[in-house]
C-alpha cells in the first residue's frame, strides 16, 4: 500500500502532466473499437503516424472483423508491410478477427479478461481499447510507461503487470484513463530512453533518476 508521501508525489506528477497535455487520447486514427484494436496491435515497434498511413487502405479492403477473418495473409502483409514485423502482425490481426467472429459475434468485448483471450491481444492493447473506445478505467503499460514510471519513482518493478498494479494503487480509478496516454506522450517528447531532455523537463524537481542529461552547450 503506498504511503501518503508516495501518493502525494504521484498526484503532483500527474497534475503536471495534465497541464502539459490537457487532451489525453491516442494518436491512432479509428472509427470504432475494432479498428482501434487492430491499429493498436499494428502500433507495436512503430509510430502511430506510420500506422495511420496504413490503416485507411487496410480498413477499406477489410471493413469488419468478419472481412479480415477471411483475408488472404499475403494480401494483408502487403498492406501492413511498412509497420514492421508485418508477418507476425498479419497473423495477429487475422487471428483476433477470427476469434471475435467466432467467440463474440464480431463485437469487441468491454472487459479485459475477454479481450486478452483474443490471439495477439495482451494487457496493454486491451487496456488501450477499454480506456479509449469505451471510457472504461484502465492503465496501459508499454515501454514508455514502464521507463517513465521507474525514473519518477512511481514503481520499482520491471514486469508490466506489476507496474500496472503499482500505478493502480497510486491513483484513484477516475484518473486511470488519463495516466497512460499522458505518460506515453511524455516519454516520447521529453523522457527519451537514451537522451532524456532533463534540462527542459517540468518534472525534474520530482525526479530521482541519477543519470540526468545535462543541457546542451
Amino acid at each position: 500500500m503506498p504511503t501518503t508521501d508516495e501518493r502525494r508525489h504521484a498526484r503532483v506528477v500527474l497534475n503536471r502532466l495534465e497541464k502539459l497535455y490537457p487532451v489525453s487520447r491516442t494518436a491512432l486514427d479509428y472509427v470504432d473499437p475494432w479498428q482501434l484494436l487492430v491499429a493498436t496491435v499494428l502500433s507495436a515497434q512503430t509510430t502511430d503516424e506510420n500506422v495511420n498511413r496504413v490503416t485507411p487502405g487496410l480498413f477499406e479492403a477489410y471493413p469488419s472483423a468478419a472481412d479480415l477473418a477471411e483475408a488472404d495473409p499475403d494480401d494483408v502483409e502487403t498492406l501492413v508491410f511498412s509497420t514492421g514485423f508485418y508477418r507476425q502482425k498479419t497473423k495477429s490481426i487475422i487471428s483476433l478477427s477470427v476469434d471475435l467472429v467466432e467467440e463474440f459475434d464480431g463485437v469487441v468485448p468491454r472487459d479485459l479478461d475477454s479481450l486478452v483471450t483474443l490471439r495477439g491481444v495482451g494487457r496493454k492493447t486491451a487496456s488501450v481499447v477499454l480506456a479509449e473506445a469505451w471510457g472504461i478505467p484502465a492503465i496501459a503499460v508499454d515501454t514508455h510507461v514502464k521507463r517513465v514510471a521507474r525514473r519518477l519513482d512511481l514503481t520499482a518493478e520491471t514486469d508490466p503487470v506489476k507496474v500496472e498494479s503499482d500505478l493502480r494503487e497510486l491513483y484513484p480509478e477516475s484518473r486511470w484513463a488519463g495516466v497512460s496516454m499522458r505518460v506515453i506522450q511524455f516519454g516520447r517528447d521529453v523522457c527519451d530512453a537514451r537522451t532524456p531532455l532533463c534540462w527542459a523537463c517540468p518534472l525534474v524537481d520530482r525526479c530521482p533518476y541519477p543519470d540526468k542529461t545535462p543541457p546542451p552547450t
